[in-house]
């Protein structure tokens, strides 16, 4: 008994002694404390590990701080959703002559109105939206692929490649872009027509295809410098230089390395250029060298109202407003692009 009564008081060594129960508390209840804080840093860690963004998270977040960008993203939504979807639950006839009272304000039977020819003006500018806004989003991506290839072809190889693809897209620049337009759609424009309407039974979708290639053919240039600029400075980056280290291809290199990381500004390019190529293609119907009087583009529709602006200014005001509109929140979204995908930019 005495030698377990003096186990039990015995003192740790290295201690000042004192009972071996208090001892062994201290260090048990401290451990606890440690756990605790380790359990808490490891989930406050954790945390900042969830609330990190990644890049697109960081450019929406920077984006939806951009009144005017969201306005324009809501606006230009409305504006598709309407053209795409309102012509099947606004029924009114589209291309029917006479139909109605001609030259009639807007009311509440015609929201907008009718035109020259007894036609409602809204059921017209539903179904132009629908074309002008595919021939601009069309056109828009036709110039983006076009400059984005010419544009890294030229930048990654450089050389001669380089040389021969800027002059190229120099000789582009000095054209005169809207005489070339209109030339090119005066020759072409009745051949593919006829062409396409005994190949596929709508020669309109002849016109389509030659509106959307003519404007991206004088469009793409501007691309392609901006990539060739991004391709040049992104090639010489230490991310590259260790994956052309490690065995990486040169379709790797481009596809994989650069080009994820010079989207930023072919994004804003091609958000840019679906406002100029709706405005191009309301220009050309304007000028009569567009779609047919069947097919009522705003553009078509500004075109046929001129005679009546005096009488009937409903008529022109209307398209003209949607053009206006539509281009309008277009620009506010790109800007809202070039700010949200800056790195200079405060995040």
């Amino acid at each position: 008994m005495s030698q377990e009564a003096e186990l039990n008081v015995a003192p740790v060594p290295g201690s000042r002694g004192g009972p071996l129960d208090g001892r062994l508390s201290a260090p048990t209840k401290i451990d606890a404390e440690d756990a605790g804080a380790l359990g808490r840093g490891r989930a406050d860690r954790s945390l900042q590990l969830r609330k990190q963004r990644s890049l697109w998270g960081n450019a929406w977040r920077q984006f939806r701080r951009h009144r005017l960008a969201m306005a324009g993203l809501v606006v230009f939504v409305c504006f598709v959703i309407a053209t795409f979807i309102g012509t099947e639950l606004y029924t009114r006839p589209v291309n029917s002559p006479f139909e109605y009272t001609s030259d009639m304000p807007p009311s509440a039977d015609h929201l907008f109105g009718t035109d020259s020819l007894g036609q409602d003006i809204l059921a017209r500018v539903l179904w132009g939206g629908r074309v002008s806004i595919a021939v601009g989003l069309s056109a828009a991506a036709v110039a983006i692929i076009v400059g984005t290839a010419v544009g890294a072809i030229a930048g990654f190889f450089g050389g001669f490649s380089d040389s021969l693809l800027m002059r190229i897209t120099d000789m582009f620049i000095s054209l005169p872009q809207l005489p070339l337009l209109l030339l090119i759609s005066y020759l072409f424009k009745q051949e593919l027509y006829e062409t396409f309407d005994q190949r596929f039974g709508n020669g309109n979708v002849g016109i389509f295809v030659l509106i959307v290639v003519v404007i991206a053919a004088l469009n793409w240039m501007p691309t392609a410098r901006l990539v060739r600029a991004s391709f040049l400075s992104a090639k010489e980056k230490e991310f590259v230089e260790a994956a052309r280290s490690i065995g990486a291809t040169r379709s790797s290199l481009i596809f994989k390395h650069i080009l994820p990381n010079v989207l930023s500004p072919i994004i804003v390019a091609a958000t840019l250029g679906v406002g100029a190529a709706i405005i191009t293609e309301s220009a050309l119907s304007f000028l009569g060298l567009g779609f047919p009087s069947d097919v009522p583009t705003w553009g078509q529709m500004l075109f046929e109202s001129q005679n009546f602006i005096e009488i009937a200014p409903h008529e022109s005001l209307f398209p003209g407003a949607m053009i206006f509109l539509t281009v309008l929140a277009i620009n506010y979204i790109g800007d809202g692009l070039r700010d949200a995908l800056d790195p200079r930019k405060t995040q």
